[in-house]
């Protein structure tokens, strides 16, 4: 039996005001405990598609049509009160950035911790860090961001998508600015993640070589649409 399907995207559109169309009907299936890799060309639209589905495009500058159904409840149809409650509970995304993701003034352990108070989750923001890949987090808890190394803050804000254990962590680019070794390291972790918790990941990368060393089937995107990879066995 295919595994049951956590999110389904259908004929997602995405338009850039006044002209220009980014995505023209976009559809895939993400499967429960599944790694999706997708790829495509620098400003092909990966990260515009990864932020469309946790609806977090600007209204002001974008028109997003078509469906973004998890676990069958359309996202694009949620008012923002309700989309509180499943982005970073039921949805989490690694934004390419670290650094620009975290918040320059506090320290580590209180920007885990703030993500647990939000939705009341139980948690230790240590263990969530060796979860991530830390050996060692007590240096890293009382650290700030810019007193870390880039794979430092890549784990912390791995650290902080896992918080809540999401069935599905969108990872934009995670892979930049890491050295091979480093590379190996978080798409093992990747894969030990989606073993241990059945976590669903979408890994959009540019390096179509990582994503087929690491995901269980691959997407590309490419003039505003998909085509779709196989499925590996693994």
């Amino acid at each position: 039996m295919p595994p049951e399907p956590l999110l389904e995207v259908r004929e997602l559109r995405i338009h850039l005001l006044p002209h220009r169309d980014i995505l023209r009907g976009v559809s895939f299936d993400i499967p429960t405990g599944t790694i999706v890799g997708l790829s495509g060309d620098s400003g092909s639209g990966k990260t515009t598609l990864a932020l469309a589905l946790l609806k977090l495009l600007p209204a002001a500058q974008y028109r997003v049509g078509g469906q973004v159904l998890l676990r069958g409840r359309d996202l694009l149809a949620l008012d923002e009160r309700a989309l509180e409650s499943v982005r970073g509970a039921e949805i989490a995304i690694i934004f390419q950035d670290p650094l620009l993701a975290l918040n320059p003034v506090l320290r580590i352990r209180h920007q885990i911790a703030e993500i647990l108070r939000a939705h009341h989750a139980e948690g230790d923001p240590g263990d969530l860090l060796a979860l991530a890949g830390i050996a060692a987090p007590a240096r890293i808890l009382a650290a700030y961001p810019h007193e870390l190394s880039g794979g430092e803050r890549q784990r912390v804000t791995i650290a902080q998508a896992l918080a809540c254990r999401p069935a599905l962590i969108v990872a934009d680019e995670p892979f930049t600015s890491l050295d091979a070794p480093r590379v190996v390291e978080l798409a093992a972790l990747f894969r030990r993640l989606r073993d241990q918790f059945r976590t669903s990941f979408l890994l959009i990368s540019h390096h179509p070589g990582v994503l087929a060393a690491t995901a269980d089937q691959l997407l590309v995107l490419r003039d505003g649409v998909v085509a779709q990879g196989e499925v590996h066995a693994r």
